[in-house]
């Protein structure tokens, strides 16, 4: 079997298309960059690099694929984030049809569901969603993960310096998240087996809801650190504080708008939480990686003490 596997150099990507190469499967792993797909090309894989935005050039990587994996970079620099997430959906999708990919799964995100009309960074997802589930003759799994245990790492950098970590927030409030190992592992499930058909939706939603507190003391408590804050930003203060890192006006809007939605309640998983969208990997499981890797480096004991 043939898998194609778009974002092959990122969190999820990365991983399915690793998994996949171990399990003996045939893969081709689509990036925007040759160097970063070396990797993947000495582990057996299919390289292609080329522009998500090109229907051609995804269609010559979708061609003769069993199975699909597809999603939409999120590019925060974008001047219109919005419109860049449909111009890539809509490339995406043109070349689904053209080359009729019997099997689609496709990173979404938790409240791009029928119950509401999602708002800020969900509603591009959604939009590409109502595609997807157009697509003729095909059987399409939409993947809606929670904000991914991963997207804490950039914020733990800076707390290096700082001694804490931010966002919009609120403090106390519990909330989903996930790891990106999990949502591979579901992603490898709807692809290898041909034991679905229509179309699907599977929350992923981690093991249990946390709080950003609990978030701050248990990567504290991994990376060995006497002391980690977290500070609950401003709406107006979050977006400012994104564009002063690169991030478009655009996409700042959109993610204080989607942290509002998140405050209020209003992104919420369709059914609950249940065994079904309950993963395994913890928080605790994943920054322990984390430590052990490296990758977090510094010790935030003088900016602690300094903020005591």
């Amino acid at each position: 079997m043939l898998f194609t596997i778009m974002g092959a150099t990122g969190h999820t990507g990365g991983r399915i298309a690793r998994r996949l190469l171990a399990e003996g499967h045939r893969v081709r792993a689509i990036g925007r960059r040759k160097g970063a797909l070396a990797a993947l090309a000495r582990a057996g894989a299919e390289a292609l690099a080329g522009d998500a935005n090109d229907p051609a050039f995804l269609a010559r990587a979708f061609a003769g694929a069993d199975a699909c994996y597809v999603l939409l970079a999120a590019d925060m620099s974008a001047e219109d984030y919005g419109a860049a997430q449909d111009r890539m959906g809509e490339a995406v999708c043109m070349a689904l049809r053209e080359t009729r990919v019997p099997r689609v799964v496709a990173l979404g995100s938790l409240g791009a569901d029928q119950r509401h009309h999602p708002i800020g960074l969900i509603a591009g997802l959604r939009r590409q969603d109502e595609r997807l589930r157009r697509l003729p003759g095909a059987s399409v799994c939409l993947l809606r993960p929670a904000s991914f245990f991963e997207n804490v790492l950039p914020q733990l950098q800076v707390a290096v310096h700082r001694g804490s970590i931010a966002d919009a927030i609120d403090a106390d409030l519990p909330i989903p998240m996930v790891a990106t190992h999990d949502v591979a592992e579901a992603a490898v499930r709807h692809l290898v087996h041909d034991d679905w058909r229509g179309t699907v939706v599977r929350e992923l939603l981690g093991p249990r809801d946390l709080t950003h507190t609990e978030l701050a003391s248990i990567a504290c408590k991994a990376l060995g650190w006497p002391r980690l804050r977290y500070v609950r930003l401003p709406y107006e203060a979050m977006a400012e504080a994104l564009v002063a890192v690169g991030a478009s006006a655009s996409f700042a809007h959109l993610y204080v708008e989607t942290a509002h939605a998140i405050n209020a309640r209003r992104l919420e998983p369709m059914r609950g939480r249940t065994p079904e969208n309950t993963t395994p990997t913890s928080f605790e499981a994943f920054m322990r990686e984390v430590a052990a890797s490296g990758a977090i480096g510094g010790n935030t004991a003088g900016a602690a003490r300094s903020r005591a």
